[in-house]
């Protein structure tokens, strides 16, 4: 059994970047805005999906295979780097929009639709990534129990902190941005913190060590 600490720790980690602006907060919000609570709903359902499809790999060796393949970590490290600092430049550049600015050209989606483009968006979050391949590790206690049983305990954790928090900004998502859409300044303040924050992450990422082995 993993300790409170562990868990604490666990979910702290993921508190915090479940609250920085993501791929998973831009669509869940985006979505929600554009096709209301429901399609929101069934949009999250995807991308708790895609952190149990995390939480396996990681059970079966996703971390001790980047430990053993260096290379493979790198690639997916910068691959996210990039793809982080990509969002940041979509919300800084002049006329950049803010997860919660009304997307009224998106068009509505079927519910499969909204379930798959939930999960893939989790999928290729690398947030994610690199919470299971190289965060939960260091969690790990070699008193605890086999290291799979660790880390289906603390991914467990991380999926409930993780859904609760992208639920309670997906329900909220319609009320934030009428309030933005009165404000100009409070939006484009609004906009370039999340920027700035994805910007930041993305260096962070780009930078971080390789993965602890289970």
């Amino acid at each position: 059994m993993i300790t409170l600490t562990a868990a604490g720790g666990v979910a702290l980690v993921e508190l915090g970047m479940a609250l920085t602006p993501g791929p998973n907060m831009i669509h869940l919000a985006s979505r929600a805005i554009t096709q209301g609570r429901r399609a929101g709903l069934v949009s999250l359902s995807g991308t708790a999906v895609g952190f149990v499809c995390y939480l396996v790999a990681a059970a079966a060796g996703l971390s001790a295979l980047f430990a053993a393949v260096p290379v493979a970590f790198t690639v997916v490290k910068l691959a996210g780097a990039a793809y982080l600092a990509y969002l940041a430049w979509e919300m800084l550049r002049p006329g950049g929009r803010s997860p919660f600015t009304p997307r009224h050209d998106l068009p509505p989606v079927s519910d499969a639709r909204l379930f798959s483009m939930g999960l893939l968006t989790n999928l290729l979050n690398p947030k994610i990534a690199l919470m299971y391949a190289a965060l939960l590790p260091q969690f790990l206690d070699p008193q605890a129990g086999p290291p799979w049983a660790q880390l289906l305990q603390l991914g467990g954790v991380q999926i409930v902190v993780g859904i609760a928090v992208n639920a309670i900004i997906m329900l909220g998502a319609a009320r934030v941005s009428g309030f933005l859409a009165t404000r100009p300044r409070v939006m484009a303040a609004q906009r370039f913190t999340a920027g700035g924050l994805l910007g930041a992450f993305a260096v962070r990422t780009a930078l971080s060590q390789g993965p602890a082995t289970p």
